[in-house]
């Protein structure tokens, strides 16, 4: 667990974390431990199973949890039986519960299923969130490549990272994604579930040009 100017941030493993201050939210929840405490707001990335789990959010969505994600997403997110569903699209920007939300665009560019088919292609909408907690700014890139448009997560305080490769940036794609988003810690993920491991944070930390915490998965 990162504190970071008293918000608390917990990696729960792969790409989900929590961030705990004055609300509980969480960010594509995959594989959670033990019996976690209900989200006033759950934010969904995209579709992907490691990141839209049903079976995970079941545990952390309640009748007064907000969820927020993508239209791809809406269908099974209303399933969970939320408060209810913001749908956001890449660029939108606007306030959730008292948090100012802004959705980022997230895809590949040299990440290939197939010939000329990327993993996560931009038409697609997928989504990284920009959040401001207690004034801080915290960038979830989702499953992303080294994109122009992370320009907008500029300076912010904490920026979370893919590393693993495959599917999303390298380890030395995701250190020259931090010299465009300058942030002042850098938190990697992305590792340790389906693809990457320690080693590539490790990686990462060893050239990034900003602070890193390489955090220990909740439960371990």
């Amino acid at each position: 667990m990162l504190n970071y100017e008293g918000i608390e941030l917990h990696w729960l493993g792969h790409d989900g974390f929590k961030i705990k201050k004055d609300k509980v939210i969480y960010i594509d929840p995959y594989q959670l431990r033990g019996s976690p405490e209900k989200a006033d707001l759950a934010f969904i990335t995209h579709e992907h199973y490691d990141h839209l789990s049903p079976e995970d959010l079941k545990k952390v969505v309640g009748p007064e949890t907000v969820v927020v994600t993508i239209s791809s997403c809406q269908a099974k997110a209303q399933g969970l039986k939320p408060k209810r569903v913001e749908v956001f699209r890449p660029g939108d920007k606007r306030e959730v519960e008292g948090v100012e939300v802004e959705a980022v665009p997230a895809y590949n560019v040299n990440k290939f299923r197939s010939p000329g088919m990327v993993f996560h292609p931009k038409a697609d909408g997928k989504v990284g969130f920009i959040l401001t907690v207690a004034g801080k700014r915290i960038y979830h890139a989702g499953d992303t490549d080294n994109i122009p448009e992370m320009e907008k997560a500029k300076g912010v305080d904490l920026a979370l990272v893919p590393v693993s490769g495959t599917y999303v940036m390298t380890a030395e794609e995701a250190v020259e994604a931090c010299r465009t988003i300058q942030p002042k810690v850098a938190i990697p993920m992305h590792y340790g579930a389906i693809v990457g491991s320690a080693e590539d944070a490790r990686r990462f930390e060893g050239a990034a040009p900003c602070r890193v915490e390489i955090l220990e998965r909740v439960g371990q």
